[in-house]
């Protein structure tokens, strides 16, 4: 098979494809380093939680090396998760037109050598958590059964992104672990609001495979909402909008965050009010923009945990 039709569908044209060595690109695709978006927003509410604690104990001495391995484990395990979701999909990923040039149903890399890269990219997860109070070791080892779950909820429920949200906000409540120490009413509340943000998000993401979804039987909140999306869109990134500001609010952050607030909810408007679900290329294009949103919202905290 040529490089070029090794290639993942949604994902051509980027360092993987154009500078990697050629017998490390299918594992690279598989832990989606050619596609960092999903390690991005799996990133975003660990640094919100680590910037909010901060603030919160006033002393952010340590938040440069926390924000530092977060990113390492977020990739890793971003990376480890994919990885075990494309060995559960793989029946389901060779009928799907964007996923059948993904690693294993493409016959890039056979099962036992995925689930070695898996454990291997969960190691490096595990030296990362390591680095952390006792507390924040055992809180991150409890989201693996999360992890391990998700891959099969588009199977039995309509909500598959509800179980994705439960997954990708535990950052959330990381941050307050590793900082703090514990995991508090603020730590609750914006886990809460994160995860309402996944949902949003990952419904727009899932209006890719709508059709495919349909005719194979996989589930998901974007056959759910179907021509509601955008009003549904709209309860769950308010609902995301309102929870953070109450996570916020305990906090008693000052103005910086609240501009990272604003900053974000005007993306959320944006968003909503740019979407096309019936356009696949401008669903992922908005998608992506998540990171963004995610990013202003950090900048925000982090200049008030500074100021504090």
């Amino acid at each position: 098979m040529s490089d070029v039709t090794a290639r993942v569908a949604d994902a051509t044209g980027n360092w993987v494809d154009t500078h990697a060595p050629s017998w490390s690109r299918p594992y690279l695709r598989l832990a989606r380093f050619d596609r960092p978006i999903g390690s991005w927003l799996l990133l975003m509410p660990c640094w919100w939680s680590a910037a909010l604690a901060a603030g919160i104990a006033h002393d952010v001495r340590s938040l440069p090396s926390v924000i530092l391995l977060f990113f390492i484990g977020a990739f890793a395990m971003r990376g480890a998760g994919c990885t075990w979701n494309d060995i559960t999909d793989r029946d389901l990923d060779a009928m799907v037109e964007r996923t059948r040039s993904r690693p294993i149903p493409a016959g890039q890399v056979t099962v036992p050598r995925a689930l070695a890269f898996m454990v291997l990219l969960a190691l490096v997860g595990l030296a990362v958590l390591l680095q952390f109070n006792r507390f924040a070791v055992a809180t991150g080892i409890a989201s693996l059964l999360i992890v391990a779950i998700y891959p099969f909820m588009k199977r039995i429920t309509w909500w598959p992104q509800v179980v994705l949200g439960l997954a990708f906000s535990w950052g959330a409540l990381m941050g307050f672990a590793v900082m703090l120490g514990r995991i508090d009413l603020t730590a609750l509340v914006l886990y809460a609001g994160a995860i309402a943000w996944v949902i949003g998000y990952d419904t727009i993401y899932a209006h890719q495979d709508a059709e495919d979804d349909a005719l194979i039987g996989v589930k998901s909140t974007a056959r759910l909402f179907g021509a509601r999306t955008h009003r549904a869109l709209a309860v769950f990134y308010a609902l995301a909008t309102v929870l953070i500001g109450v996570a916020l609010a305990l906090a008693g952050v000052r103005w910086p965050g609240w501009l990272g607030l604003a900053a974000f909810a005007i993306h959320l408007v944006w968003q909503i009010r740019r979407l096309d679900i019936a356009d696949s290329v401008l669903c992922l294009r908005v998608f992506k923009s998540n990171r963004d949103a995610g990013l202003l919202l950090f900048a925000g905290l982090l200049v008030d945990a500074a100021l504090r």
